[in-house]
């Protein structure tokens, strides 16, 4: 096994890479350590990997993400304000991060990941989704969220009866019923959709640093 020492959002890291100097991907994703004596080994996206000059590695092709992209936010709305999330938790519960990227009409992007502490990886779903609903304040305005947990979806807006976390999705219901047109959108997780990808790598690092994380 073998380590080629790269850069994360700036920090010096080390990736794990083949014979030919390669990164080894596992599910698309890489293998890396901060220190190479550490035992705790990430799995970030090597998109998010440069080289020690800083200089980014190859990634798909922009036509290509743009096609998932596209697909994946059909028929939005004109003016709509679009919005990614998602959890995560290392353990069940354990500690537990969120990340979440919105585009507003006007060209301007939010993206941010947010330690939870201890947690469960339905709350971290959840309140990804409560902090787009916190962060809009044009109520008024067409909001699209992205989501890939079906259990946010069903139990905020399918009627599914939740056994756990009420409080927090009667909190999150609330916000939701303040706007005038509002969709929750089930995305696949994984599939290569770019803001998707941004959002799970967003709360994964926040997960495990239990920092917060801006982009």
């Amino acid at each position: 096994m073998s380590y080629k020492e790269m850069l994360f959002r700036g920090k010096k890291v080390f990736v794990e890479v083949d014979a030919g100097g390669k990164i080894v991907l596992a599910g698309g994703r890489a293998s890396m350590k901060y220190r190479l004596e550490d035992e705790r080994v990430y799995n970030p996206n090597p998109t998010n990997l440069c080289d020690p000059g800083g200089a980014p590695l190859s990634s798909p092709p922009p036509s290509a993400a743009s096609s998932r992209q596209a697909k994946a936010s059909r028929s939005i709305p004109a003016g709509a304000i679009v919005a990614y999330t998602d959890g995560a938790c290392s353990g069940n519960p354990g500690p537990a991060g969120l990340g979440y990227c919105v585009a507003f009409p006007d060209g301007r992007r939010i993206q941010k990941g947010e330690p939870l502490g201890m947690g469960t990886n339905n709350i971290a779903e959840l309140t990804a989704i409560l902090r787009v609903l916190e962060l809009v304040q044009d109520k008024g305005a067409p909001l699209v969220i992205h989501t890939d947990s079906a259990y946010s979806i069903g139990v905020l807006t399918l009627g599914w009866k939740a056994k756990a976390n009420q409080a927090l999705i009667r909190r999150i219901r609330d916000e939701i019923s303040r706007f005038a047109h509002l969709e929750l959108r089930k995305v696949k997780g994984h599939a290569g959709v770019p803001d998707n990808e941004l959002v799970d790598e967003l709360a994964r690092s926040s997960c495990e640093t239990q920092t917060v994380v801006e982009s």
